[in-house]
């Protein structure tokens, strides 16, 4: 090819060439290279020949490949309705745009009014695959440069080459408004608001109403070349183009607020993610920009060529475009970019069928992406799998060729846009929606004429209202009440308490007192009657919970035992905090504040069950984050406490890391669980299943290399058979039944059972009546309908399912699914029915009277009205209100019979021909109610009847009594107040029933798995972590700690969740939750032998949870130090150092350490008072303050520590050196010396404000031991 000079008007001359260059318009790549050669042919001349005469190549050569595959398709694909063949109607030859070649027309019939094209009879559309919906000719032969689905309603937005814009309604492409966005641009991008819609062409930015009316219309700056638009917020734009500069637009104001350079060519696509702003430009870069600052972040150098489309979604950016070919130009790439945004990387690119011109995500199921090429190829693949030859569909344009593409929010509908005029509708479903939430659509309404009714004068019974009559009489109407009546009267505010006047204090004009606490906080009752409800009647000495303290009884119908309980903190924590008032017994209540602490009642049902408590106390496994274990570490401590709560803070912090805890949905954000909004009766039955199969799964696994060596595997844990299977197992035979007659059967384990309930008749409004029982039955033995996969007909059919079961678990556990009002109304008749006749069976036998139990004496607290069988209140049939379940259950299989349930008296026993049958009675023990309360959000609670077991552990008595679990409240109750169920507040959520002395078949014994071993020398997670940088030397086999032995220990912490705390108006701070703290190192040091004061255990506890505060000044610990990754630290789990702690504890050493309460509450250990040395109670007096052990040490050893930070080494050590001075002291002159020589320090302090002085001698403020030292 000869050099020549390609001058736009010779171009023109080409046919088709007008199309093209149009058609170039919508890609800014294409439009910006074409636009460049037009107006500056010598600028792109390479080695002789110029670039506009290698493009004229390229595309007639594209247009002739085009014509020859379209040619060489399948018959069927080129059939197209016959509405759209045929010649142009005359008179509108003169409409087509001039530039077009009519060629491309021919064949071509012009849809005069715009309507919708019908979908022929024959298109059958499979649910999940796109397929063609609709199809619509907007303007015959102008090209649709843009398309775009309302973000707000039904409706689909076209743009064209003429700037005119065009919008169709639903599914049916119904025309809604048709308008002129611009007089002579092409629209390039359109953007739905609340209010309206955005239209951008070359140099001007107009937003109409969706009915066309003109909101604003900006002009750009001059030689300004838009191509995209991108939303940051409602109320503000970025555009960008082909120039040197992006601009920030304020749709509020109308104006332009910022502008950002970039570098040339300029921006032709935008993205946006949650983390950047990406930039496609003509050069095939993609850059990642500051959301805020436009700062370039990183750069993509996706395509050697030019940039033809990209999308964003999650961590992947996919990308098509050119590749530069040498003289022969720029070639389609069907090679996809991928890249991974947390890398910042490239992946595998992925290889499609199709040329790709256009590509968006369709995150439906999963990351699907959508490739379009210009010839109507569509192609679905997954971004980082292999593309299918068999996903690429054809969009049926009648020969032309796609300019522009859209893809609804919802992500059901595709939107095609050709250089026909034609836009084309596809969808995966017949009943497609482009949005999720879509408002109504307005219409234009018909002129409705008023018009008078017509009146029958001949009727009697015509009112004569109809008339209207004017007032013409001067007298009052009834309506026109007087001032007096009319004025409103508000209720008057109660009087101020006088004891509020009398201690007030005023500053100004504003009074300052106490609040008495007579009255609810921000609340004014006003007594329309003076009744009292019967629930508030109760009190057996237990104070009421500080979150309903003080309450007006008759506006409360929650008893005050059942309410939310919450820790009261102040300026000491919990320590002045009395869980004695509620907690008279010796079990462990748990306490609330922990995150996702809605399952106490939970927890404290799985101890209460001997073979669970038994089993996870022997389990031990590997895993760091194991329930089994946890469980196990927690109950061990509800062993050993006495009454005094403990938290499950350890056992909460595996369980938040549970994967599938997560997809479930039963880990709470903080919010749901302060404001109430979760719904805790569905929650706790889920967490109930949940925490079954979970256990079940963990003490199943076979046990590989021990974690800890030497450490004895669980005898139940390692056997193949969880005692979780055998204790509430089932086995379960599911049978489905197709209507062709194919049977299936399969046999499952299942751990718990749901209920159902019978369906209501809409037209009989009485509920009818069932015994428990039998609903029982119906619900083990389910029954239902649904479809279902038959493999006997190859489709989803109807299909009976029934399910019978084999044999009986040793405990029953029954979810209420008590989720509505539909089911409460049910189980309170079910109740009612269950009282009336237990009071018509009263009126034939009347009950015999009790013998009044012996008195007991005065200082018995846990054994008033005590016996063998626990409390003996008189069970009246004024207790069984509210009561449908019954305490025990007589259950048998037989192979005539099948399931027998039935309810059985309480204290009968079976016969011995029963026994031999097989039969059993199982008993009430747990029952879980939600607690529905709208002033605190309601609770969970526990009804728990407590083994005989648990007593003689515990108190030294043979009985057995139900306790209520309120968190850290525990009280004796009645078995009928177990089995109670006012659904008016206390809903059904969770019952279990257990085989009567179905425990005598399991091992109860419980042999600590945690051995010697744990102490010996392990790897550190840290990868940085040398052996140089050792701060411990590890125990060595004879240094074995022995009973009694001292052990130094201290820990340091970080801030997981700050405090929570009010301001009260005297200016005092309320603490309504405290600080969550998670332990970040725990130090021990050898407190006796030849290496005495040197540490054996420095762990740095590694922690998976965002740290908000490192506390690096009390704490030393500083960011990194706790990431393996870059940490230089002996890194380890919290398990692994747990365990050490634990043997060590087991092994009966003392601890010596400052403040170890607060250290072993955080580290979540129970350790008891004989083998705990604490520092801060040994130089403490009665009523004074707490003495830092800085200053301890700066008075008794002339020591200065704590200089910047703190190190728990140098604390643990003088700890130890704190001890044996004490020890000193005492054998020196007895209690009367220590006494005198604590004096001296508490006035020391005082004269010194508890600040250690910065030089201790020469200045009259040494301490005590440098002074005698200076004198000697």
């Amino acid at each position: 090819m000869s050099q020549t000079i390609v001058r736009e008007n010779s171009m023109s001359a080409v046919p088709g060439w007008s199309t093209i260059s149009g058609g170039f318009s919508k890609y800014p790549i294409l439009h910006a290279f074409w636009a460049d050669i037009a107006h500056n042919p010598l600028r792109h001349k390479i080695g002789g020949v110029s670039e506009a005469e290698i493009l004229l190549w390229l595309c007639l050569n594209v247009i002739c490949v085009l014509k020859m595959n379209f040619d060489g398709m399948d018959s069927g694909m080129g059939e197209y309705t016959t509405t759209l063949h045929g010649s142009l109607e005359p008179g509108m030859e003169t409409s087509m745009d001039p530039r077009l070649n009519p060629g491309m027309m021919q064949g071509v019939e012009l849809d005069p009014d715009g309507l919708p094209v019908a979908v022929p009879e024959s298109v059958h559309m499979m649910e999940g695959m796109f397929s063609e919906l609709h199809s619509v000719h907007a303007e015959v032969g102008v090209p649709v440069t843009a398309t775009h689905f309302d973000f707000q309603e039904e409706l689909l937005w076209m743009g064209n080459h003429r700037g005119h814009a065009m919008s169709f309604f639903g599914p049916t492409m119904g025309r809604y408004s048709s308008f002129q966005a611009h007089s002579t641009d092409d629209i390039r991008h359109i953007q739905s608001m609340e209010t309206g819609v955005l239209f951008l062409s070359k140099s001007n930015l107009r937003c109409q109403t969706r009915g066309g009316l003109v909101m604003f219309d900006y002009p750009m700056e001059d030689g300004a070349d838009m191509h995209s638009l991108l939303m940051t917020d409602n109320n503000t734009i970025l555009m960008g183009g082909l120039q040197n500069y992006v601009l920030e637009f304020d749709l509020n104001t109308v104006q332009q607020t910022l502008k950002f350079s970039v570098e040339a060519p300029g921006v032709a696509i935008m993205r946006q993610s949650n983390r950047f702003l990406f930039c496609g430009n003509t050069s095939g870069k993609v850059s990642l920009c500051d959301l805020r600052s436009f700062k370039l972040e990183h750069e993509f150098d996706a395509f050697s060529g030019s940039l033809s489309d990209f999308d964003v979604h999650g961590n992947l950016l996919a990308a098509c475009g050119f590749s530069s070919r040498g003289l022969n130009g720029l070639a389609c790439d069907r090679f996809l970019m991928v890249f991974d945004l947390r890398m910042m990387r490239a992946v595998t690119p992925l290889q499609v069928h199709i040329d790709p011109l256009f590509l968006r995500f369709i995150p439906t199921y999963t990351s699907r992406l959508a490739i379009i090429s210009q010839t109507g190829q569509c192609q679905f693949c997954e971004p980082t799998g292999l593309a299918n030859l068999a996903d690429v569909f054809h969009v049926n344009t009648g020969g032309q060729l796609l300019m522009s593409f859209d893809v609804s929010s919802s992500k059901q509908a595709l939107a095609f846009g050709d250089s026909g005029g034609g836009v084309h509708l596809w969808s995966d479903a017949p009943e497609v929606s482009y949005n999720g939430y879509s408002r109504e659509t307005e219409f234009a309404l018909p002129c409705l004429v008023d018009s008078l009714p017509q009146l029958d004068w001949s009727h009697d019974l015509l009112p004569l209202s109809l008339i209207p009559m004017p007032l013409t009489s001067s007298e009052p109407l009834l309506s026109d009440w007087v001032t007096t009546q009319a004025t409103p009267s508000p209720r008057r505010a109660p009087p101020v308490d006088p004891d509020i006047l009398r201690t007030m204090k005023t500053v100004g004009f504003i009074g300052y007192a106490p609040n008495p606490r007579t009255r609810p906080r921000n609340q004014v009752p006003y007594k329309i009657k003076e009744v009292e409800l019967d629930y508030d009647n109760y009190n057996q000495g237990v104070p009421e919970s500080p979150s309903g303290r003080d309450e007006e009884p008759h506006l409360y119908m929650v008893p005050k035992k059942y309410r939310k309980v919450t820790i009261k903190y102040s300026k000491l924590g919990l320590e002045d905090f009395d869980f004695k008032h509620y907690n008279r017994t010796l079990f462990a209540g748990l306490e609330p504040h922990i995150p996702n602490a809605y399952c106490n009642c939970m927890i404290q049902v799985l101890y209460f069950l001997e073979p669970i408590r038994c089993l996870v106390q022997n389990h031990l496994c590997q895993k760091e984050f194991c329930l089994a274990c946890e469980l196990g570490f927690l109950f061990h401590m509800l062993d050993l406490s006495r009454g005094d709560p403990c938290q499950a803070s350890n056992f909460l912090r595996a369980f938040r890391t549970i994967p599938e805890a997560s997809a479930l949905g039963l880990i709470l954000a903080d919010s749901d669980e302060q404001t109430g909004k979760a719904r805790l009766g569905r929650l706790i039955q889920s967490w109930n299943r949940f925490i079954l199969t979970q256990l079940h799964q963990e003490t199943q696994e076979q046990e590989g290399p021990q974690a800890y060596r030497g450490a004895s595997s669980s005898a139940q844990g390692s056997s193949g058979e969880s005692v979780i299977g055998r204790q509430f197992g089932c086995e379960v035979e599911n049978s489905s039944l197709c209507r062709c007659g194919k049977e299936t059967v399969r046999t499952s384990l299942t751990l718990l059972f749901t209920m159902h309930y019978p369906e209501q008749n809409s037209l009989d409004k009485t509920t009818k009546e069932y015994d428990f029982a039998e609903i029982l039955k119906k619900s083990i033995c389910l029954e239902q309908s649904t479809q279902a996969w038959c493999e006997n007909c190859e489709k989803y059919q109807p299909t009976v399912q029934t399910r019978n079961i084999r044999c009986l678990p040793d405990v029953l556990v029954i979810n209420c699914e008590v989720n509505s009002v539909k089911e409460a109304e049910f189980w309170k008749a079910q109740a009612e029915y269950a009282f009336m006749k237990a009071k018509a069976k009263e009126e034939i036998e009347p009950p015999k009277p009790k013998e009044a139990p012996p008195p007991q004496p005065e200082w018995c607290l846990e054994e008033e009205l005590v016996n063998s069988e626990g409390l003996t209140f008189d069970t009246r049939v004024e207790d069984l209100h509210h009561v449908w379940i019954p305490l025990t259950l007589k259950m048998s299989i037989s192979k005539s019979q099948g399931l027998e349930v039935s309810s059985w008296p309480e204290g009968e026993e079976l016969s011995s021909t029963e026994e031999a049958e097989g039969v059993s009675l199982y008993d009430l023990v747990v029952t879980v109610p939600h607690i529905l309360d709208n002033r605190t959000g309601g609770n969970l609670v526990a009804h728990i009847k407590v083994g005989e077991t648990y007593h003689i552990r515990k108190e030294g008595v043979t009985h057995q009594q139900w306790y209520l679990f309120n968190d850290f409240l525990i009280e004796p109750i009645d078995k009928a107040e177990a089995a109670q169920f006012d659904v008016n507040w206390k809903v059904p959520a969770i019952l279990y029933y257990a085989k009567r002395n179905y425990h005598t078949k399991y091992d109860l014994r419980i042999k600590n798995p945690i051995e010697a071993s744990v102490l010996l020398t392990e790897a550190s997670l840290a990868r940085k972590q040398r052996k140089s940088h050792a701060t411990f030397i590890p125990l060595m086999v004879s240094e074995m700690p022995q009973p009694g032995d001292l052990v130094g220990l201290d820990a340091e912490f970080v801030t997981l969740n700050q405090e929570e705390a009010e301001l009260r108006s005297d200016g005092t701070k309320s603490t309504i939750k405290p600080s969550q703290m998670s332990v970040a190192r725990i130090t021990c040091v050898r407190g006796q032998g030849p290496n005495q004061g040197v540490p054996f255990i420095d762990d740095y506890i590694s922690t998976q949870e965002q740290v908000v505060d490192y506390l690096t000044q009390y704490s030393g610990i500083k960011p990194g130090d706790l990431d393996a990754k870059i940490s230089s630290k002996h890194l380890t789990t919290l398990k692994s150092t747990y365990l050490k702690l634990r043997f060590l504890i087991d092994t009966g050493v003392r601890f010596v350490g400052h403040g170890l309460q607060k250290d072993f509450r955080v580290i979540n250990l129970l350790v008891l008072k004989d083998q705990v040395i604490d520092t801060v109670y040994l130089f403490h007096m009665p009523r004074k303050r707490m003495i830092s052990l800085r200053f301890l040490a700066w008075y008794f050893l002339d020591l200065n520590i704590q200089g910047e930070t703190h190190d728990s080494i140098e604390d643990a050590r003088t700890a130890l050196a704190l001890y044996r001075k004490y020890l000193e002291l005492s054998r020196g002159g007895g209690n009367d010396e220590v006494r005198k020589i604590l004096k001296g320090l508490y006035e020391k302090g005082r004269k010194l404000d508890w600040k250690v002085p910065d030089c201790d001698i020469g200045d009259g403020q040494g301490s005590p031991k440098s002074t005698k030292l200076a004198l000697h």
